[in-house]
Formats: structure tokens, C-alpha cells, sequence
């Protein structure tokens, strides 16, 4: 059994989630003439299966090897693509497949997006935070010194693919880093997703596929329905990026990789949360900000970060791509499901609210 969850951009794709969901691309290939599988060495497996698929319905596929992580998001490792591209006359009749975590989808498609200003891009997440999030949405960028993100493009694939079973392959840590974005999607929409995390926890954690496969679901409604209401991040979008700005600052302080972007994820959102309770108007009851570190902990998710770091991620919290010049737009929520956008919110604030989890 499949899910198949449709993104109502222009035009439209489409995420499949489930067991054998790669079969999802079979309508996809009769269209190209060639495919290059985007793959890094720790993944092989899993590129060598979609490869092995790809041949298989009389498509031609070439390999293009890149780093594992953060170190993918690297202009020289656009280069590198580019230059694959380039040696095999990419064109705008083929197709590139990023298969991996969300670093590798992020670099895959910002070659897409870039070589001959666009060409054909899908996506097999291998991760769960690549499946619930950096593979949808049509957001691509690279890192630099300057900041995560901060270079990049809009190039919407045409299909992305969700196999719950790749997840088996995960490690642990890596595995619960991604349930940062499951729970995110929980507080700011779906309220359904912390009720399966709290009923058993122990099901989530074991990785149990009926369990997670709804999760993942739920979790991909959430951002689908958002990004299709705004393919561009102009407006509602935004939303997505709760407990994401101090979670990127955090990033940048610790040095991209050194965190889990799921983990500085998970203590963002508790500092929202903070935030959000904090507020002399509109303020989050504390049942809601309390659940916040109940779930997160629960799933064994760090909540706390250096107590002396306020002032440097301050710093790196000005150069955040949701910033508008030197107004920060912060995501709070006014209550369960109800995300809101602070818009310069109050310095004394902003630092009082670190105080819950500094440590």
C-alpha cells in the first residue's frame, strides 16, 4: 500500500510514500532520455536499487558521487556536478535523481535548478528528515561562511519518493533527529502527530512501519498543503520555519555538521515555544510550551544548548533567510496549531526566553 500526497504547486507533483514507491517512476522516465542518480558512498545501496530500476524500464543511467552530509553543500560540489553534467550533454529532456539524506537533495537540486538555468529533478529520500522535509517544497540551496541556506534557488522536482524501508538503514541518532520536523509539523498543524508520538513512543522509536508510514504521511500533508499555498516563500511559508531560527544559528555556532540539523532543530523549538509563552499579548498557555519539551525529550532530542552561546547566535540569528534587512520575523505559536509570525519582536524578550534552554 502507497499513499500518494500531491503538491499543488505550478505545476503540481506528487510525494508517494510506502513500500516499492521507486515504481512511482515509471510514467516519469518514459519522458527522459537519460538519468543521473545523485548518490553519496554511504547510501550506494540504495542508489544502485534506483539505478538498477531505472535500467530496468530502458533508460540510460550514469553515477555521480558526492560527499555524505553537510559537506555536500558545498559550491564544489555543484562544480562537481555541473561537470557530470556537462561531460554526458545533460540536457533538458533528462532527468537528475538526488538519492539520500537532505544534504544530498539540497546540492542535487541546486545543480537542477542551475544547469541550463533548469532541467528535470526527483528525489529518494533515504532519511526521515529528508522525507518530510528537504525533499519537498522545491527549496535548494548551498551553505557558505556567510550562513546555511543563504545561497539557492526554487526548482520544484517532479516527483519525490518516500520507501519507509530505507529507513532500517538509518542510524539511531540519525533516525531521531529526523522526528525534529515530525513533531514541528504536530504543533503547527497536525496535532494528530503528537498523539501517535505519545501513545507509544516505543513504536516510533523501534522505527514500527505502520507507525511511521503515518507519521510520515501526516508530516508530508502538513508541508504540502503550506507549500502549495505558497510555492515562493512569500508569505505563509513562513510558518515552516518554526523553531528554525535559532535552530540554524545554532548550526553556525557549533559549525555545520558538528549538530544534527534535527537536533538544533529540537531545541528550537523549545526556545519558540519559550518565546511564544513569554509574549505580554497572545501568549501560548504553558500546557502547549510545556509539551514541546515533553515530546522532544521523550524521543530522546536534545533541548538545551551552551549557556554562554546568546550573544553569538544572536549575531548569526540577523543574517537568517527569513529576516527582512534588520527586522527578525520570529515563528511563535498563539496556540495549538495556530502558528503566528512576531515581526521585530523585543531583544529583552528574545534573550530571556534563551534562558529555558541554556545549559
Amino acid at each position: 500500500m502507497t499513499a500518494r500526497v500531491t503538491v499543488g504547486t505550478d505545476p503540481p507533483y506528487d510525494v508517494v510514500i510506502g513500500r516499492g514507491a521507486v515504481e512511482a517512476m515509471a510514467p516519469l522516465l518514459e519522458r527522459v532520455a537519460q538519468v543521473a542518480v545523485v548518490a553519496s558512498p554511504s547510501v550506494a545501496r540504495h542508489a544502485d536499487d534506483v539505478a538498477g530500476y531505472v535500467r530496468s524500464q530502458g533508460v540510460g543511467v550514469m553515477r555521480v558521487e558526492v560527499p555524505d552530509g553537510e559537506a555536500a553543500k558545498d559550491l564544489r560540489v555543484a562544480n562537481h556536478v555541473w561537470a557530470a553534467l556537462g561531460q554526458a550533454a545533460f540536457s533538458r529532456t533528462d532527468l537528475v535523481v538526488g538519492v539520500g539524506g537532505g544534504a544530498i537533495t539540497d546540492v542535487t537540486g541546486f545543480a537542477a535548478a542551475t544547469w541550463l538555468r533548469g532541467v528535470p529533478v526527483a528525489y529518494v529520500p533515504t532519511t526521515l528528515l529528508g522525507m518530510v522535509d528537504a525533499a519537498i517544497g522545491g527549496k535548494a540551496a548551498v551553505n557558505t561562511a556567510a550562513g546555511k541556506n543563504l545561497v539557492g534557488a526554487f526548482h520544484q522536482p517532479e516527483l519525490v519518493v518516500c520507501d519507509p524501508g530505507a529507513l532500517a538503514t538509518l542510524d539511531q541518532p540519525d533516525y531521531t533527529a529526523g522526528l525534529a520536523e515530525v513533531v514541528k509539523a504536530g504543533f503547527i498543524a497536525d496535532p494528530a502527530i503528537l498523539d501517535v508520538i505519545e501513545r507509544d513512543v516505543a513504536a516510533v522509536l523501534r522505527r514500527d512501519e505502520d507507525v511511521v508510514t503515518d507519521l510520515l504521511t501526516r508530516a508530508v500533508r502538513v508541508k504540502a498543503a503550506v507549500v502549495g499555498a505558497d510555492p515562493r516563500e512569500s508569505g505563509r511559508r513562513l510558518v515552516l520555519n518554526y523553531g528554525h531560527t535559532l535552530a540554524h544559528a545554532i548550526e553556525r555556532d557549533a559549525g555545520y555538521g558538528a549538530w544534527r540539523h534535527g537536533d538544533a532543530v529540537a531545541v528550537g523549538l523549545v526556545y519558540a515555544a519559550a518565546v511564544g509563552r513569554r509574549r505580554r499579548f497572545g501568549a501560548l498557555d504553558d500546557a502547549t510550551a510545556d509539551r514541546h519539551r515533553t515530546v522532544l525529550e521523550a524521543l530522546g532530542l536534545p533541548t538545551r544548548y551552551d549557556a554562554t552561546a546568546w550573544p553569538r547566535l544572536r549575531e548569526a540569528m540577523r543574517v537568517d533567510k527569513k529576516s527582512t534587512g534588520d527586522r527578525l520575523r520570529f515563528v511563535v505559536l498563539d496556540a495549538l496549531a495556530e502558528p503566528a509570525v512576531l515581526d521585530s519582536p523585543n531583544e529583552t524578550l528574545l534573550e530571556s526566553a534563551y534562558a529555558e534552554v541554556s545549559g
